[in-house]
């Protein structure tokens, strides 16, 4: 039996109930179709190791993610989506999100095998995304706010739109009010919305 990281083990035990299984599940998969896989935590998330990165899993309040890091060559570029965002099999809430042990065992066999060669990832050209509309609470809470607004002008569009789109997915009024809130705190502080993993 494969050794396993123990912060693997605090992971999974400190992840919410439903996410257990789930994560449990394709760590034995992993493991299983690939016996000589060594685990590890990057981005504070559970990444499996193979001749370089093979794939990862997490767990968020209300789903799970898993993907491959050679995604597109994996598994294909019309299933591969938004790897980055939510690997590629999507919102993961239950082990019947997931393809069938079957499908996911060759996935992982044909990841190993582009490892193995040596295969890079290809390098994705960013789509051209227009520049990000600033929702007018926001704009409202930057303007009474001169250093955030400050900082806010000097980030790149992709910091930019990485807080715009946190405040604007908000469901309800309150949870946008806390985000925004929150936002320009950070934003003060020279932050961008993802600075807690920035040095993981």
């Amino acid at each position: 039996m494969p050794a396993h990281d123990p912060r693997i083990d605090a992971y999974i035990a400190g992840s919410a109930e439903f996410a257990r299984p789930i994560l449990a599940h394709l760590r034995k998969l992993v493991h299983s179709t690939c016996p000589q896989v060594e685990e590890t935590l990057k981005w504070r998330m559970p990444t499996f190791m193979y001749h370089g990165m093979l794939c990862g899993m997490a767990a968020f309040k209300q789903h799970c993610t898993f993907g491959f890091w050679k995604h597109e060559l994996v598994v294909g570029k019309e299933q591969a989506g938004d790897a980055l965002a939510m690997g590629q099999f999507g919102r993961i809430t239950r082990i019947a999100d997931l393809p069938s042990p079957k499908k996911l065992a060759a996935y992982i066999k044909k990841a190993m095998q582009l490892n193995e060669d040596g295969i890079k990832a290809p390098r994705t050209t960013p789509k051209h995304k227009p520049a990000p509309r600033v929702p007018a609470d926001m704009a409202a809470a930057l303007k009474n706010n001169r250093k955030a607004a400050v900082t806010f002008a000097a980030f790149s569009p992709s910091n930019q739109r990485e807080y715009i789109e946190w405040i604007t997915e908000a469901k309800r009024e309150e949870t946008r009010a806390s985000r925004l809130a929150q936002a320009v705190e950070w934003i003060a502080e020279g932050k961008t919305r993802h600075w807690k993993y920035k040095n993981c």
